[in-house]
């Protein structure tokens, strides 16, 4: 596969439920049931409404009112909020915002919409009233009862998980530097390629080739140089240039990232991230001695969109990986075979 090629995987960032019915069924009273329920167990939830009528959404004669009506995007700020407000335009579709807000929550709840292919609830408003022929992609029909609310969250307790895994994983093997030895005391090159040829080889153990590309600018032996490179996006510093040319290459794809210099990588740790995901969930980074290793981690686009705009923000262009260990979406453990050898190491002490 070549790096311009992929395939056709979930579009967005999060996953997409949207929520359809007739004028009155009930579709604003079943979201603001359901968000906080599904806020409690940690998910960052985003709603986007279809009004037909056109939004109301300040007040006439107001000063944030007077310059939007006098043509400018106007953004309120406040303590934890932000409100933005403008004119429609192309760059404004139903896609583009959804792309938008899966950037930073982990589920987009579509209020309306059903003419699109979204998969979706239907809310009956009335037993006597049909579906519509022409509403695509519906996953089940919600009766007007007391249940519709529980059937609705227990259909997506039970789907989100398999949702958030089956969006695109891909690996990625982050070479800065050329590759010499990576052993010390030795000085033989084929020490180093033969270390990065085991890496690879864990790396390929749970994915297809197809998913697996090298990053950054280091060079390669020439027996691993057929596999894909993704060049560093110009303008950043640091490993950072490297996750962001990933993440804007596919910004739908968790990846894997993998230092071509850690040697004692085993095809059971690539597992055992892979294992690790779910909702919520932003990075996973292992420890070892109390210290984080930012570059053997699975991060998810919520989590290199992030350390993106810290590069922008950043005078230098730069973000620091390490800071992803203390955002609280990150999952910080120690990787299974080295629990497995302090545990025997602590057996000989006693």
């Amino acid at each position: 596969m070549s790096v311009g090629e992929h395939r056709g995987y979930q579009r967005y960032s999060a996953p997409v439920l949207a929520v359809c019915g007739y004028s009155g069924s009930g579709k604003t009273t079943l979201l603001a049931a359901a968000i906080p329920r599904l806020v409690a167990q940690g998910l960052s939830v985003a709603v986007v409404k279809h009004d037909a009528h056109g939004a109301i959404v300040d007040t006439p004669g107001k000063d944030s009112d007077r310059l939007f009506q006098a043509g400018a995007t106007v953004a309120l700020r406040g303590p934890d909020q932000q409100f933005q407000r403008r004119r429609t335009t192309a760059s404004l579709s139903l896609q583009a915002t959804l792309a938008e807000f899966s950037r930073d929550h982990d589920l987009l709840l579509v209020e309306g919409h059903k003419d699109t292919p979204l998969p979706k609830f239907w809310l009956e408003s009335s037993p006597r009233i049909a579906t519509p022929e022409n509403v695509t992609n519906i996953i089940a029909t919600l009766k007007w009862d007391s249940q519709r609310l529980e059937a609705f969250l227990g259909y997506i307790h039970k789907w989100l998980p398999q949702a958030w895994a089956d969006r695109p994983l891909y690996r990625g093997l982050l070479v800065s530097e050329p590759i010499l030895s990576m052993e010390p005391g030795k000085k033989s090159p084929n020490a180093g390629h033969q270390h990065l040829a085991e890496i690879v080889a864990a790396l390929r153990s749970s994915s297809g080739s197809d998913d697996l590309l090298v990053l950054g600018t280091g060079s390669l032996p020439e027996s691993l140089r057929n596999i894909s490179r993704l060049p560093d996006v110009p303008g950043f510093g640091g490993p950072c240039a490297s996750l962001i040319a990933a993440h804007r290459w596919l910004p739908e794809a968790a990846w894997m990232m993998v230092s071509c210099d850690f040697s004692e990588l085993r095809a059971e740790d690539i597992q055992w991230l892979a294992a690790q995901r779910r909702p919520g969930t932003w990075a996973v980074i292992p420890r070892d001695d109390g210290h984080g290793l930012p570059a053997l981690a699975l991060y998810e686009p919520q989590a290199l969109a992030a350390l993106e705009r810290q590069a922008i923000e950043d005078p230098d262009r730069r973000a620091r990986l390490v800071t992803l260990l203390d955002h609280p979406r990150t999952q910080a453990m120690i990787l299974l075979h080295r629990r497995d050898r302090r545990h025997a190491a602590g057996a000989v002490r006693r």
